[in-house]
């Protein structure tokens, strides 16, 4: 049986990607590998964090109870967890279920890519104005399917530059869904726009992080 550290449960909006606007339970768990400038998640990955472990069993129970379909596994990095694989495959067998996974683009997928038609990734690629842009595991822009997702956080004008880079050396527009969304405060969204019309960028979206439009940028659990 799996132990998974978890920091925070609960039902909300999904406040991006492909399924933006829609209701979603929501499982974060504790600990990440990277540290981001911009991070908005910082204080689920300090070692002091509170916690509850749960299994796999209970934390299925939990989604059921919510009788939302849509299944968000967060962070953090969902996918450090002992055992994550366990809880994703469990999760799998109920087609009822949209499982997506939300992952820093640091971790090989190549162990859980498949687990499940109905198990999707949203993958971030970490920008310059990140600092953990050497991290990412660029074999796994390969690896993507058509359902799955690539998110760009965008800081400056460097940082469209480098997502415009990878978006064409892996294609990323012509195989996925691709959203560019803004750092909160760093940079204009009418900016980014300017940005995909000057570019070209068809097939890519600019995103609004949806739950901090709706509610305090600060709250936890929305």
């Amino acid at each position: 049986m799996g132990r998974y550290k978890v920091v925070e449960k609960f039902v909300s909006i999904n406040g991006e990607a492909r399924r933006a606007g829609e209701l979603a339970c929501f499982i974060r768990f504790a600990g990440c590998n990277l540290n981001c400038t911009y991070c908005d998640t910082r204080w689920a990955n300090e070692k002091k964090a509170s916690y509850e472990i749960l299994s796999e069993e209970e934390i299925y129970e939990y989604i059921k109870s919510s009788s939302v379909k849509n299944v968000t596994l967060t962070g953090g990095e969902p996918l450090l967890q002992e055992n994550i694989k366990r809880l994703i495959t469990m999760l799998s067998k109920d087609k009822g279920l949209n499982v997506e996974i939300e992952t820093n683009g640091s971790v090989d997928l190549s162990d859980f890519i498949n687990v499940g038609e109905n198990v999707t990734f949203t993958v971030d690629y970490k920008l310059p104005a990140s600092g953990m842009e050497d991290k990412m595991h660029l074999s796994n822009y390969e690896l993507l399917r058509d359902t799955d997702t690539v998110k760009f956080v965008v800081s400056d004008e460097n940082d469209l530059n480098k997502a415009n880079e990878i978006i064409r050396k892996y294609n990323l527009d012509k195989r996925l869904q691709v959203y560019l969304g803004a750092s909160f405060g760093k940079i204009k969204n009418e900016d980014i726009v300017k940005y995909m019309i000057d570019h070209k960028m068809n097939s890519v979206r600019i995103q609004l992080q949806m739950h901090k439009y709706i509610w305090n940028p600060e709250k936890k659990g929305v």
